[in-house]
């Protein structure tokens, strides 16, 4: 059926612009939207603004970055933290909470948080923390060397790697 739209669509673009530029050509109907987009769709001010709002008194944002913290987290606990890029939402500040994650890192849409981003979020827990990082590439990165800044500064901080799901076939592994 989607393929037949899109044949019947290019068909009428085709015939329209090139073609027969004189003669009107009536186009199917468009699909409803499915997303909601802000004047600045790679901004993710608009989703923290409203998840702050939606949970008053729980949730609080460091001031100069994208990071989210659970009112727990100042308890003396290992601090469990993730994160990574935006656009998966509820992912990762979506599971903020009493025995989950103590603060999420967030990036701008679909690209890992800085550095430091998430060395703010570790500074800011105080206490021990765990850092838990999906298996791209950037995260492994930028959580690795926050890790280790984090270690310089004699914090203690541990970094486990979540790798893929059991559902993903051998060939597409890598997309955790």
């Amino acid at each position: 059926r989607d393929s037949n739209f899109f044949r019947s669509r290019f068909r009428a673009c085709f015939l329209s612009f090139c073609l027969l530029p004189s003669l009107p050509v009536a186009f199917p109907a468009m699909p409803p939207a499915k997303k909601f987009w802000s004047s600045d769709p790679s901004s993710i001010a608009p989703f923290l603004r409203s998840l702050l709002l939606s949970r008053p008194g729980s949730l609080a944002k460091l001031e100069g970055c994208d990071v989210l913290l659970h009112s727990s987290y100042s308890s003396p606990k290992v601090h469990l933290l993730s994160g990574g890029g935006s656009g998966h939402e509820p992912a990762h500040a979506g599971f903020l909470g009493a025995g989950m994650l103590s603060g999420a890192i967030c990036g701008g849409v679909f690209a890992s948080p800085s550095v430091a981003s998430v060395l703010a979020g570790v500074r800011a827990v105080g206490g021990p923390a765990l850092l838990i990082v999906k298996n791209y590439t950037g995260d492994r990165l930028n959580f690795g060397m926050a890790a280790e800044m984090a270690g310089a500064e004699e914090r203690d901080v541990a970094v486990v790697v979540v790798s893929d799901d059991v559902a993903i076939s051998v060939e597409k592994q890598g997309l955790a």
